[in-house]
């Protein structure tokens, strides 16, 4: 038998990818293949050389010692020999039995199932394989084949490329070196330049591709007027330092990094605070951020520039995309489902950080080595260990920077005190010896059997008070004088907003006691705390004890109140008033105070006295077991204490009660939606409570979190074959620090796809196609750059002088390429129907939010407030559960909603018909370059939709407020939407049908126009 064994080895490569089982059936179809025996294949480079990559590229990913599909894998001789489900797929005994060939014979063979079969020299080759024995190296293992080539032009180290020389004819014609290459290309395809556009053409251009709106007709005026030589050059210098660059320029970069304000998926949630990060990347460009500044803040900003605004909200950039609300908050991280959520959460922090700042497409290696780039699984893997620790979950911060650095202050005051208070405490309880643990064991005891019937959240509240020296108190009316010898006083607890435990407790306090509801006669006092601030005691019972009193009022005064949020407020959980046979005489008393919040069931001066409070049992008297136990342990304390010990245990007590003072008269931080370390609860537990140490990520087997392989570390992917794609870390650095080397890595001066997938990305938002016109992907499945020197040159000039984003503008919009105008000839659309080489500028189609600004503009409707949360147009139902988006209830009349579209509430489920008919970008998914449609739908919906109709209405209004005649209202009309005079035809028409139908009529017919649809 003649042939060769690469055919022996994609028949087994096709074997894998198919994932079928071996049948009997299929192997005794392949004895009828046999041939004669021929040349063997006994040396052993002829089996590595041409066997082993066939079953590498094609089986390994399916039959493998991990995954094996069908019981068999091909990775090492013994699971080879051994065979699978449907037995041994070779005999070299008898080879024409072999299972393995019957497979692969015939006009239409079992396998390869869904692919092309083998061809004759494959099928020998395997023939000749198996009859020579089947050789194969004992300690030989095969792997899955990997992609091994960087020869490819997206991975060439960046040199700025010379100017092209041009002759007369190009030297005269161009402005800027970004037009002698495309003067060079053009005279290489035989074509030439379009001339210059006219003014009016040029202004709308630069208008539209600058901060999205037309310009106003004054504007176009003094431009069409302005005959000095820099007056193009002023309009863009003027245009770029508007505010409304920033909003058109960030629509842009949050369509790539798909940027929502829901969760999705099946839920769909709204994300109350993801807006400050949309904000963020508005004021970014309207800085002029430099680009390395740009891309580290939102991969590592909170571990930068921790104190900074915008290193926190930056990185809003890791939680922009999706979130499976159901796989994180409702199944632990434990169960398959849970830990399927966080895989493909990771995967989408992995891919969009590559896919935006590097234009690459990593997730293809999540199941497999990638087929066409050289990326492999483990190098994957190692991008998802980077952001191994992360949830995306809100996070406080400060806006205010000096905020925000005394806060920081505080908080490490506050560990540094507390690790005092600690060695203090361990000192004391050396002394104390075994009895206090005797008392911890058994205050532990009664603490669990409260547990067991809690009943949380309620209590008595002051109103609330400007300084913390305002004297509030409340007191228990007993009915009649009674003999009590003890009181105790549990302080108040609330989850809401975290406030906790203890809140509301007095620093200072007194307790008194007399027969006069005034408390003018016969006060006695019982516990006397004025004299320096307490720790704050939490929901622990607080017992104090002293001589048998007769008296029917007891009154508890704070004289120096707790800090809420830049107010002081008394809060109580409960009191207790417990006579010589422990029952409390209080319970259900008539209650009296200075002032009260009456806010039932939470909050009132009846829940000081109804016997519930945080940690109540159902046997109450556990609270004065407990109580009396807390107080003969520090009564223990107490005894074993010196002068000196003790002094400084009170001095570290003042102080981190002063501390926490100072920490809680801070403003109140604001919240943002983020990728962040997350202390949580239930399902959504994060890593918080590990003090953010980052899961253990495996390599998963073809994917699947049940497989899991070996463990990876944190890395990236090589660009060069000699790269060490691996982070050095030290063994315990911290989660950030993973993160920032990513950020490094991402913005290193030699990394090619970082800088030229920038530049790619502007140039394809001013021309409306890329030089590479495949924005993600500049990998082997995407398209080959049509200039590739001009990239170069554009991505080390951007890189090196400055990365301004303004100043690639102002290089682009100053070229005589884009001033160009878009005429078409019929040789050149024959020869380059794309326009590949821009022999002429690009028409194009204004996006939907574009579409949508300038119909507010026109009308007058427009409101230019920045910043903040966005507005909703559509009515929100059934928000806890899963919410409804009823944009057809929404009226577009609402004022709240004429805003620019960039400040959209933007749902991912549900988007909004009129947007979404226009090709609105869909935030569910990266999207680098826009679809653009032309269907019968858009006119219909540009003419019918209840925002046209209303914007129409406010259009003719307008236009009827400046001009009291029809054809002076068309005129404005025209001037306003168009920035021109309508031709006499136009005019006759459009003022007989507004004499006919109404003016509001004749502003739905403009808005209709593809000259108001189109920018040329």
């Amino acid at each position: 038998m003649k042939g060769n064994a690469a055919g022996v080895c994609y028949f087994f490569t096709s074997c894998y990818t198919t994932g079928r089982l071996m049948t009997k059936q299929l192997l005794v179809l392949f004895v009828a293949i046999w041939l004669p025996a021929a040349t063997a294949l006994a040396n052993p480079r002829v089996f590595e050389e041409q066997v082993v990559p066939i079953l590498a590229s094609h089986c390994l990913s399916c039959h493998n010692d991990q995954d094996a599909k069908g019981g068999l894998s091909l990775a090492t001789v013994t699971s080879l020999r051994k065979g699978g489900d449907s037995g041994a797929a070779i005999n070299v005994d008898d080879p024409a039995s072999s299972l393995l060939l019957e497979m692969i014979r015939g006009e239409n063979p079992e396998m390869p199932k869904d692919a092309d079969a083998l061809n004759k020299e494959q099928i020998a080759s395997l023939r000749a394989w198996i009859e020579s024995g089947a050789e194969w190296p004992d300690e030989f293992t095969i792997r899955e084949s990997s992609v091994t080539d960087f020869d490819w032009w997206s991975l060439q180290s960046l040199q700025q490329p010379a100017v092209p020389e041009l002759d007369a004819a190009g030297q005269s014609w161009a402005r800027t070196s970004i037009d002698a290459f495309i003067y060079q290309a053009l005279r290489q395809e035989s074509m030439l330049p379009a001339p210059e556009a006219d003014r009016r053409t040029l202004i709308r251009r630069l208008y539209f591709d600058l901060i999205g709106l037309p310009p106003s007709p004054e504007a176009v005026d003094r431009f069409m007027k302005d005959d000095r030589p820099g007056a193009y050059q002023h309009v863009v210098d003027e245009l770029l330092e508007s505010p409304r660059y920033g909003e058109r320029w960030a629509r842009h970069w949050l369509d790539v990094v798909h940027y929502g304000d829901t969760h999705g998926y099946d839920k769909d949630k709204l994300r109350a605070n993801s807006w400050p990060y949309r904000d963020y990347v508005i004021r970014s460009f309207n800085e002029d951020k430099p680009y390395t500044r740009f891309v580290r803040e939102q991969l590592a900003g909170d571990v930068l520039w921790p104190d900074l605004r915008d290193g926190i909200e930056a990185t809003g950039f890791i939680s922009a995309g999706p979130w499976d609300f159901i796989g994180h908050a409702e199944v632990p991280e434990e169960k398959i489902d849970g830990q399927v959520a966080r895989n493909l959460d990771r995967d989408d922090m992995v891919s969009s950080t590559m896919s935006t700042f590097l234009s690459s497409t990593v997730q293809c290696a999540r199941c497999h080595n990638h087929k066409f780039d050289p990326v492999t699984q483990e190098q994957y893997y190692s991008l998802q260990a980077v952001f191994a620790a992360l949830d995306r979950a809100d996070r406080t911060y400060d806006r205010d920077p000096k905020i925000a650095a005394k806060r920081r202050e505080l908080m490490l005051q506050q560990k540094t005190l507390q690790q005092r208070m600690d060695a203090l405490n361990k000192e004391l309880h050396t002394r104390a010896g075994g009895e206090l643990k005797r008392f911890d064991e058994a205050i532990a005891e009664l603490r669990a059997a409260q547990a067991k019937d809690s009943r949380a959240e309620f209590g008595y509240h002051s109103q609330i008070a400007a300084k913390a020296d305002e004297v509030k108190w409340v007191q228990v009316d007993l009915g009649q004088a009674k003999s009590f010898e003890q009181v105790i006083v549990v302080g108040s607890h609330d989850d809401f907003n975290g406030i906790g435990a203890g809140f509301g407790f007095p620093l200072r306090f007194r307790i008194q006691a007399t027969n006069d509801p005034e408390f003018k006669q016969d006060v006695v006092t019982l516990v006397d705390q004025t004299g320096r601030d307490l720790a704050n005691p939490g929901t622990d019972p607080q017992l104090f004890r002293f001589a048998s009193i007769d008296a029917q009022y007891i009154r508890f005064t704070a004289t120096k109140l707790a800090l809420r949020k830049n107010d002081y407020i008394l809060a109580l959980g409960e009191m207790m008033v417990l006579g010589s046979d422990r029952t409390n005489i209080a319970a259900k008393a008539q209650v009296s105070a200075f002032d009260s919040i009456e806010a039932p069931a939470r909050w009132r001066r009846a829940n000081l006295v109804d016997g519930f409070y945080r940690g109540v049992g159902s046997d109450k008297d556990v609270t004065s077991q407990l109580a009396s136990l807390i107080q003969d342990r520090q009564q223990l304390l107490d005894r074993v204490k010196d002068v000196e010990l003790s002094e400084q245990l009170l001095t570290a007590g003042e102080m981190i009660a002063t501390n926490q003072q100072q920490l809680k008269a801070l403003p109140e931080q604001q919240r943002i939606y983020v990728g962040t370390v997350h202390t949580g609860s239930g399902a959504f537990r994060g890593r918080g409570h590990l003090g953010g140490k980052p899961r253990n990520i495996h390599l998963l087997i073809r994917g699947e979190v049940t497989q899991p392989g070996q463990s990876v570390g944190p890395g990236t992917i090589p660009i060069r074959a000699e790269d060490n794609w691996r982070f050095s870390l030290e063994p315990d650095h911290s989660e950030g620090e993973r993160r920032v080397a990513l950020a490094d890595w991402v913005v290193r001066h030699d990394n090619p796809l970082t800088w030229r997938s920038i530049v790619n990305r502007v140039w394809l938002y001013h021309f409306g196609r890329g030089i590479v016109d495949s924005p993600n992907d500049f990998g082997r499945m995407g398209q080959l750059p049509t200039h590739p020197k001009l990239l170069d040159w554009m991505a080390v000039w951007f890189r090196d002088q400055g990365q301004s984003w303004k100043e690639l503008h102002r290089l682009i919009v100053t070229s005589s390429v884009y001033r160009q105008s878009t005429r078409s000839i019929p040789e050149y659309e024959n020869r380059d129907a794309g326009n590949r080489f821009l022999w002429r500028m690009n028409r194009r189609s204004l996006e939907a939010e574009v579409v949508r600004d300038s119909v507010l503009s026109v009308s007058g409707k427009l409101r230019l407030d920045m910043y903040g949360p966005g507005f909703r147009d559509f009515v929100l139902e059934r928000p806890e559960h899963s919410p409804h988006y009823e944009y057809h209830k929404h009226d577009p009349s609402d004022p709240g909603t004429h805003r620019r579209s960039v400040y959209r509430f933007l749902v991912r489920s549900q988007q909004q018909p009129f947007m979404q008919t226009l090709d609105c970008a869909d935030p569910s998914q990266s999207v680098a370059k826009r679809d653009t449609t032309i269907t019968a739908i858009q006119a219909l919906t540009l003419m019918n939709n209840k925002f046209m109709v209303q914007m129409s209405k406010d259009f003719s209004d307008r236009l009827a407020r400046k001009r009291s005649t029809i054809p002076a209202q068309v005129d404005l009309a025209y001037q306003l939407a168009l920035n021109r005079d309508p031709e006499e035809n136009e005019r006759d028409s459009l003022t007989q049908l507004a004499t006919e139908h109404g003016l509001a009529n004749v502003c739905r017919v403009i808005f209709n126009l593809n000259e108001f649809l189109f920018v040329d």
